[in-house]
C-alpha cells in the first residue's frame, strides 16, 4: 500500500475512534472522502482491529451484515458485509450493558455459529460449514454506528466495523444437525411487548449460506475463520433501537432464549 494510501486509512480510523472520545456519532466517512472504495473501508476496519490486538484484546469471530434483501437495496449492494467480533464486545447472558458502552444502540435476534475446525476460503460449501460447525445458539447482536444518526453507505458501515457494537450469546446449544436452521422462527420482545418476528430464511434464504459467503469473502483478504470463533450469521428481523431501561430477549425455536437490559 502506498505512503499517502496507508495515512488516508490511518485517519479515517481515527475519525470513527474519535466518536468514543467525544460520546456522539461522526460526520460520515464518504462526505470526507467521496472516492472510498469498499477495499479501502476493509482496509480501515483491519486496521482499527489491529489497533485493539495490540491494546490486548483478542478476535472471537465475525458478524455478517446486510443479508437481508431489504437491507441489499436500502444501501444499494448485492452482498451482504461483514465485521470483527473481540472480546470486549461479549456480554453475559441476563446480563445488563451500561449505556456508557454504547452510542446510538440496535438490538437484532440472530442465529450464531460456533466453530470446531477452520473454514479457509475461497472454496468453502455449505456441507464445510456444516462439518466445522460445532454447535448453533440464539444470540442477540447490539449493532452501533460510530456514524452520526446512522446515516450510512455500504462503505461507511464497512470501514466501521459492519457497524458492531456487542454481543450476547444464549445458553441452549444445539448441533447443526438437529435443527432445520431456514425454518427457525425467532420472535424479539422489548420490554416484554413483541415487536417483531423472522425466520432463519431471512438471512439469504439460510443461515449456513452466509457462513459459506463469509469463508469465502474472507480468502479477498488473507482471513481464515478458525475452531472456536462465533459467527453471528446475519438480523432475522429488523433491528430494534434501545435506550436506557429497555430490556430485551429473543424466542428462537428448539434452541431458547437469549435476554440482555441496558442501564444508565
Amino acid at each position: 500500500m502506498k505512503t499517502e494510501d496507508t495515512a488516508k486509512i490511518e485517519n479515517h480510523a481515527k475519525h470513527l475512534a474519535d466518536a468514543w472520545n467525544k460520546g456522539e456519532g461522526v460526520q460520515p466517512i464518504t462526505e470526507l472522502d467521496p472516492e472510498l472504495s469498499i477495499d479501502d473501508a476493509y482496509q480501515v476496519q483491519l486496521h482499527t482491529v489491529e489497533r485493539n490486538l495490540e491494546n490486548g484484546q483478542r478476535v472471537t469471530g465475525k458478524k455478517i451484515g446486510l443479508t437481508s434483501k431489504a437491507m441489499q437495496e436500502m444501501l444499494g449492494v448485492n452482498e451482504p458485509d461483514y465485521g470483527h467480533l473481540l472480546n470486549g464486545m461479549e456480554c453475559e447472558n441476563g446480563g445488563s450493558i451500561s449505556f456508557k458502552r454504547v452510542l446510538q444502540p440496535k438490538v437484532e435476534g440472530e442465529i450464531a455459529f460456533i466453530l470446531k475446525e477452520d473454514l479457509v476460503g475461497p472454496n468453502v460449501t455449505s456441507l464445510d460449514v456444516i462439518k466445522a460447525t460445532d454447535a448453533v445458539v440464539p444470540s442477540l447482536e447490539i449493532v452501533d454506528s460510530r456514524i452520526k444518526d446512522w446515516k450510512i453507505t455500504l462503505a461507511d458501515t464497512v470501514a466501521d466495523n459492519a457497524s458492531s457494537g456487542l454481543y450476547v450469546l444464549g445458553g441452549k446449544p444445539l448441533k447443526i444437525e438437529d435443527v432445520d436452521l431456514k425454518q427457525m422462527g425467532m420472535a424479539l420482545y422489548k420490554n416484554g411487548k413483541l415487536l417483531n418476528t423472522g425466520v432463519g430464511a431471512a438471512a439469504l434464504g439460510d443461515p449456513v449460506k452466509c457462513v459459506v459467503w463469509l469463508a469465502n469473502k474472507l480468502a479477498d483478504y488473507h482471513i481464515p475463520l478458525k475452531a472456536g470463533e462465533v459467527i453471528l450469521s446475519g438480523a432475522l428481523s429488523a433491528a430494534v433501537e434501545a435506550e436506557p431501561g429497555d430490556e430485551f430477549y429473543a424466542k428462537f425455536a428448539d434452541l431458547g432464549e437469549v435476554h440482555v437490559s441496558f442501564t444508565v
